[in-house]
């Protein structure tokens, strides 16, 4: 029995110590904010495309009666593109956050996927 389960149950056996547990409530505080204020993140040079402008691109258009598709000039295309197939940074935001949850997340279906692996053998 895990200990979450077994505070559960004394919580929900016992009437004085439920009353305590549901009127009682604690907040995250707030982590301490730097005495530094922190240097302006470096803007990254963007990459250079693979193509040139103005070049063809075969394959990309499979619709009927349609114009070939060209290239852009780097500067036309969209900021977030040159950063889509980077791996997500989550912010460190303490215990119970977001890079926490998604590191939690990504080990159980590691498990998952190695406990599912290790059935079929």
């Amino acid at each position: 029995m895990s200990l979450l389960s077994v505070s559960r149950t004394i919580l929900h056996r016992t009437p004085c110590l439920r009353s305590i547990a549901s009127t009682t409530r604690a907040y995250a505080s707030n982590p301490p904010s730097p005495s530094k204020p922190a240097a302006a993140p470096k803007k990254k040079a963007m990459p250079a495309s693979s193509c040139s402008p103005d070049t063809v691109i075969n394959g990309v258009n499979y619709l009927k009666g349609q114009p070939p598709v060209v290239a852009l000039p780097d500067e036309e295309y969209p900021e977030w593109l040159w950063s889509v197939l980077e791996p997500r940074v989550w912010p460190e935001d303490g215990p119970g956050g977001r890079a926490e949850r998604a590191a939690r997340r990504a080990e159980n279906k590691r498990k998952i996927r190695d406990a599912n692996f290790m059935k079929t053998q």
